[in-house]
């Protein structure tokens, strides 16, 4: 688990590299694109696990910067659920392996009622990739560890293209943004490479001062929730401790009389300065460590560097270095990997085998 944290920066840039050229999108990339979107711009998101809090953050690329309306579904319902579903949304699948029957299961019911089935998988070769309309693999190689980790990141990558292709082709970006972005993606790499020895060694420490923690809230705002959701799973399958994830503004409408000096708190608080929904974001999420500090609570804050007035309300800070709202997540959820990943290794848990786990989720009873 932790070679594979390390490898996150090549993995995205391979993940890239396989989408765009500096300043443009691949021209046969686009040319597929083309025949899986629909004009009506609904896009229905299948996943689950980590792959489904992908989708969560695709959800906000989509609708942010291209204007469509997606919807985020369970895998594991959306094939069984039932009912009579008037519309017809392109389908977006997303899985590591390909061959999760629950995913699988959901593409197929999508293909029966005639939409049209985007896969983004880590094998090419899968039978989601193979099936599929279109397929969009990733670049992070074969990944051995049980808990999502450069795959997660490389989803998010294929996600943000996918983005900016639908946004260009609704005439929402313009070439010279759609530019500015690109770079933007490939700056992401290094700045996580700059920062994951650091990260490390902060892991390491926060490890040792919250191990006797019963369990965790994990709280974000927007596009960071979904962090927040992946970072709590990490840190369910990869030391067994349990942990929730809220949206930030929930933590008052009940989960809060969980908080005490056994369950802390991890709050995403980055902030992106040039977008003002970001800001209105973060200033709330502020307020809120302010009245967390004045409840005693304990708290992990992920924040901008130099975030002096963030620094000061939580108890511990980990620092991510500036970026755009957009491409934060990829760089916030690489520090909570490695948190989840010294937690197991403070309470002796085998980390890359977690007990009742698999890579992939498959029913034998399902045939391919």
């Amino acid at each position: 688990m932790l070679r594979e944290i390390f490898a996150q920066p090549d993995a995205l840039r391979r993940t890239l590299d396989l989408y765009a050229i500096p300043g443009h999108l691949n021209a046969e990339m686009q040319e597929r694109l083309r025949c899986w979107f629909r004009p009506e711009g609904e896009v229905l998101i299948a996943a689950s696990g980590s792959s489904r809090h992908s989708g969560l953050a695709g959800e906000i690329l989509l609708e942010d910067l291209c204007g469509l309306a997606v919807d985020v579904e369970y895998a594991s319902e959306y094939s069984i659920r039932g009912g009579c579903d008037l519309r017809h949304p392109s389908c977006l699948v997303i899985s590591q392996s390909g061959e999760t029957s629950d995913t699988l299961a959901a593409m197929r019911a999508a293909k029966a009622r005639g939409q049209k089935t985007l896969a983004i998988t880590n094998d090419p070769n899968s039978t989601m990739a193979r099936e599929a309309d279109v397929s969009m693999p990733l670049g992070a190689g074969r990944e051995l560890a049980i808990p999502a980790t450069m795959s997660f990141t490389c989803q998010l990558a294929a996600l943000y293209v996918l983005a900016l292709f639908e946004g260009t082709e609704r005439g929402l970006i313009s070439p010279e943004e759609l530019s500015d972005h690109i770079a933007g993606l490939y700056a992401q790499c290094d700045r996580i490479e700059m920062q994951l020895e650091e990260w490390r060694e902060q892991a390491r420490e926060l490890a040792e001062i919250y191990s006797s923690a019963s369990s965790f809230l994990y709280l974000g705002r927007g596009i960071h929730y979904a962090i927040a959701r992946e970072g709590a799973l990490k840190l369910k399958e990869a030391s067994y401790i349990p942990a929730e994830a809220y949206p930030a503004g929930e933590l008052k409408h009940g989960p809060n009389a969980l908080v005490g000096e056994q369950v802390p708190l991890v709050v995403v608080a980055t902030v992106d300065r040039q977008l003002p929904a970001s800001v209105e974001r973060y200033e709330r999420t502020v307020q809120l460590l302010e009245d967390m500090k004045k409840q005693g609570a304990r708290v992990i804050a992920l924040a901008n560097r130099g975030d002096a007035g963030v620094i000061e309300l939580a108890t511990d800070c980990i620092e991510v270095s500036p970026a755009t709202e957009y491409l934060l997540p990829i760089s916030e959820v690489v520090p909570l990997q490695l948190f989840a990943y010294f937690m197991a290794l403070e309470r002796g848990v085998d980390m890359d085998r977690p007990r009742n786990l698999s890579k992939a989720v498959i029913d034998p009873n399902v045939r391919s």
